[in-house]
C-alpha cells in the first residue's frame, strides 16, 4: 500500500480534475425511481422531489491538506434526524463520481433552512488506504452514538501487486478499495477507526457497508447481532458480516440474492429497510438483460434474513439509507444537478409507504 504524503494527494486531485464518464454524467434518479412497472404492498416508493428541502453547497472548505482542493459535485448522501433537525452526510468531489472525495455534514432546521458545517472536511484522506478519497459514507445510529461507513480509496503499489494484492485498474494504478468505520456523539465530528472489513475478505475491494436500518436511521439487531450485507468485491462472493458492536466484524460467504427472474447481474446492494411489520427490504443496483443499470428490491422477514420471498423492479439506490422524515420514506442524491453545480435533491415516496 502507497504510502499517504502530500504530493500523492495532490496527484489524486489533479487526475481527478481530468475525469469524466459519459455514464455517470448523464446517470439520472428518476430513471430507478420515479415509477416502478408494478407496485406490490411491501414495495417502498416509488419517489418525488421535494424541490423546497434542495441543499445548495455554496462556500469552498478549507482545505486541510494543502492542495488546493475543491469540489464542483456533491452526491450519494446519508440521512439522519437528530433533535428536530436533519443532518446531511455526503461525497464531495472534483468531479462528479472521480477520485480524490471528502466528505461533509449539512445540518436542516425546519426554522431556518440549511447550514454546512464549519467543520468541514468531516471525513478526508488521512490513512494510507484514503489516499485516493474517502466516499459514500453510510451513517447509522446505535447503542446512543452514530457510526459512519466509507469508502477508502487507495493505490497498490507495484511490490504490493507482485505478491498477489488485487483490486482494479486505475490511470493511476492499482486501485484497492476499503470499508472503513469512524464513530461520533454529535454527527458532526468524527474519530476514525480503521479498516471494517479485512482484507483477506474483501480481497482488497469491497463497497458498501449495507445494515438493516429502521424508520429512524437506528442499526436493528437480528438475532442479537448487527448484520452486514457485502455485495460488491469479496472476489465476486457475497458475504454477511456480523458485530455487536458495530465497529468490529466477522464475515462469512452467504447468499441471500437471487435475481435470475430479472435477468442480468447484480452490481451493488445499495441499502436495507427494516419496516415496522418486521419486513426486511434490500434495495440494489442490477444490470438487466439489455446490460442497462436498472434498480430494484428483495423482500425478506427479520426471522429468515437470506430467504428471499419477492422481486420487484424499481428502487431509490438510496446509498446511505432511507430515513422516514415528517411521515414519509426518503433519501437524497444529486445526480442529477447541472454540471459544476453543487446541490442535493430530497425524494420522498408518497403518503406512508
Amino acid at each position: 500500500m502507497q504510502k499517504i504524503t502530500t504530493e500523492a494527494l495532490r496527484d489524486s486531485y489533479r487526475e481527478a480534475l481530468t475525469f469524466s464518464n459519459p455514464l455517470t454524467d448523464t446517470i439520472s434518479t428518476d430513471q430507478f425511481s420515479s415509477t416502478y412497472p408494478q407496485r406490490p404492498a411491501w414495495a417502498v416508493g416509488p419517489f418525488s422531489k421535494d424541490g423546497p428541502l434542495t441543499f445548495t453547497q455554496t462556500t469552498d472548505w478549507a482545505d486541510p491538506t494543502g492542495i488546493g482542493w475543491t469540489s464542483d459535485s456533491i452526491f450519494n448522501p446519508s440521512l439522519m434526524e437528530r433533535g428536530g433537525k436533519l443532518y446531511l452526510f455526503y461525497r464531495a468531489s472534483p468531479r462528479k463520481e472521480s477520485v480524490s472525495s471528502r466528505i461533509g455534514v449539512a445540518v436542516h432546521d425546519p426554522q431556518t433552512g440549511w447550514r454546512d458545517s464549519r467543520s468541514n472536511p468531516a471525513i478526508y484522506p488521512t490513512l494510507d488506504n484514503e489516499i485516493l478519497g474517502c466516499e459514500d459514507p453510510k451513517v447509522y445510529a446505535a447503542d446512543g452514538r452514530y457510526y459512519m461507513f466509507y469508502n477508502g480509496i487507495w493505490t497498490i503499489d507495484q511490490a504490493a501487486k507482485a505478491n498477489g494484492e488485487g483490486g482494479e485498474v486505475h490511470p493511476l494504478g492499482a486501485v484497492g478499495c476499503d470499508i472503513n468505520v469512524a464513530v461520533s456523539d454529535d454527527l458532526v465530528h468524527w474519530e476514525k477507526c480503521g479498516l471494517a472489513v479485512p482484507h483477506e475478505i474483501s480481497q482488497y475491494w469491497a463497497k458498501g457497508a449495507v445494515i438493516p436500518r429502521n424508520a429512524r436511521g437506528e442499526a436493528v439487531t437480528i438475532d442479537g447481532e448487527y448484520l452486514m450485507y457485502l455485495s460488491e468485491g469479496c472476489g465476486g462472493v457475497t458475504h454477511v458480516g456480523r458485530s455487536t458492536d458495530m465497529v468490529r466484524w466477522n464475515f462469512q460467504p452467504q447468499e441471500y440474492l437471487d435475481i435470475e427472474s430479472l435477468g442480468g447481474t447484480l452490481h451493488e446492494v445499495s441499502c436495507a429497510i427494516i419496516g415496522d411489520d418486521g419486513s426486511l427490504v434490500l434495495d440494489f443496483l442490477y444490470r438487466d438483460a439489455d446490460n442497462n443499470f436498472a434498480a430494484a428490491q428483495a423482500l425478506y422477514d427479520t426471522a429468515a434474513p437470506f430467504t428471499q420471498k419477492a422481486i420487484n423492479v424499481g428502487g431509490s439506490l438510496a446509498w446511505g439509507g432511507l430515513l422516514k422524515y415528517q411521515g414519509s420514506w426518503m433519501f437524497a442524491q444529486g445526480w442529477d444537478a447541472p454540471k459544476g453545480r453543487r446541490e442535493m435533491y430530497f425524494y420522498r415516496a408518497a403518503g406512508n409507504s
